[in-house]
């Protein structure tokens, strides 16, 4: 047993934390028969009320306390009443996982054929087109205000992107780039992105690269670079072919007639 609240902490809580029967007697009254097991402690609510705390025996609910609050006043004789009776968590219970909303929970690769996952309208990865921005990429779309996109990447979402890009599969800390000949930005197929990515990321067009129709940090690479060159050598030596016509015997054939 463990209590959370020592007796000399005033004659008001000592009173309280005293009325450990009582609040027994209120967890039996509203648990089933076999559902309230030992006494864990009592924790003070407020200057007039602590809670006692008791074992739970409610099947499916392992871990779980019953908790009785008791109050009174400051009054001589004043009783002590339930306030409330309730099960809870204790520190070992078994429960539930923090609820996640479901566009929380939805990861890249979800997102199925006829799925529909509908962006957030104060997402901060996008800004309106008509807004200035210090990329140009995006100041030229803002000439089609009204006619082009709605929105484009803002400054945060271009940085996002930017980070999530070079710690993933293709950027140069990936296992292939860090063994290959040669990176993409020396690479004649790498096609750079337009606007200030341009700088860091480009699409690989190799159809042989592991990362054709990618879009690849500047400074992955693979075993498919275009600058590649392979010495082709032989190991096994080849000797010339000699034949000496006086190593051969001639032989008549006597069953044949002249």
């Amino acid at each position: 047993m463990t209590l959370l609240l020592t007796l000399d902490d005033g004659s008001l809580h000592r009173k309280l934390a005293e009325a450990v029967e009582t609040a027994r007697a209120a967890a039996l009254e509203e648990a089933e028969a076999g559902q309230v097991g030992d006494y864990v402690g009592v924790s003070r609510e407020d200057a007039v009320a602590v809670s006692h705390l008791f074992e739970g025996k409610v099947p499916g609910y392992r871990g779980w306390q019953w908790s009785v609050t008791v109050a009174t006043v400051d009054v001589e004789d004043a009783p002590v009443t339930i306030s409330e009776v309730v099960l809870i968590p204790g520190p070992d219970a078994l429960v539930a996982p923090a609820w996640v909303p479901w566009e929380r929970r939805v990861r890249a690769g979800d997102l199925g054929v006829g799925d529909i996952f509908p962006t957030d309208k104060d997402d901060p990865r996008l800004a309106p087109a008509y807004l200035a921005s210090d990329d140009p990429e995006v100041e030229e779309v803002a000439l089609e205000a009204g006619l082009g996109r709605v929105h484009v990447l803002s400054r945060f979402g271009r940085e996002d992107a930017a980070a999530r890009w070079r710690g993933g599969e293709y950027g140069p800390r990936s296992d292939m780039a860090r063994s290959a000949p040669g990176q993409c930005g020396t690479c004649g197929f790498y096609v750079s992105l337009a606007g200030s990515l341009r700088g860091a990321f480009g699409v690989c067009t190799n159809d042989i690269s592991p990362a054709d129709g990618h879009v690849v940090n500047v400074e992955y690479g693979c075993g498919a670079h275009s600058e590649i060159e392979i010495e082709v050598t032989s190991s096994v030596p080849v000797a010339e072919l000699v034949y000496d016509d006086s190593l051969i015997d001639v032989l008549e054939d006597d069953s044949v007639d002249a």
